[in-house]
């Protein structure tokens, strides 16, 4: 199973030195029936691209809560066996495609890192600051949140982690 865990900058670093994405268990998102029938499309890209989103508002909230990390979205791509993914079980909108990962897992095995290009900072700068007021309704701060999709993540080797963390 493809899942895709949402990270920061300084989460990356962490990762990457430690050689591992972990403690366990570990939050991602995947294509779950939850998320299949939230999304409603049969077309497996389409739904992996609906997970990736997913991971991405979930970076997006990781940078909320960091005020130091860089404004760029970070999310990694593995794939897992499916004995090792709990589906969450909320049904609020939140919890569409939100799993557990039972255990740490190697950052070598990952099958990519999704990161923001640095054009998207001011955009990303925004929609986190912009976030605690989407969440309470305002109309203007959740044109600001949507701001940062309007930002594809750019596809990034394993092996090109160093450069992003320059």
């Amino acid at each position: 199973m493809r899942v895709y865990v949402p990270l920061t900058l300084p989460g990356l670093a962490e990762a990457h030195k430690a050689g591992e994405l972990g403690p366990a268990p570990l939050r991602a998102y995947a294509v779950t029936p939850g998320l299949r029938e939230w999304y409603v499309s049969d077309d497996v890209e389409e739904l992996e691209y609906a997970a990736l989103g997913r991971a991405a508002a979930a970076s997006l909230r990781l940078l909320a809560a960091d005020a130091d990390a860089p404004r760029r979205r970070v999310v990694v791509a593995l794939d897992v066996d499916d004995k090792a993914v709990t589906a969450d079980p909320g049904d609020d909108e939140a919890a569409m495609g939100r799993v557990a990962l039972a255990a740490a897992v190697r950052l070598a095995v990952a099958a990519a890192v999704h990161a923001d290009a640095d054009d998207a900072e001011q955009d990303v700068a925004a929609a986190a600051a912009a976030l605690e007021a989407a969440d309470a309704g305002d109309d203007d701060a959740r044109t600001a949140v949507d701001g940062a999709d309007d930002h594809e993540l750019l596809w990034f080797g394993v092996q090109e982690i160093p450069g992003l963390l320059r």
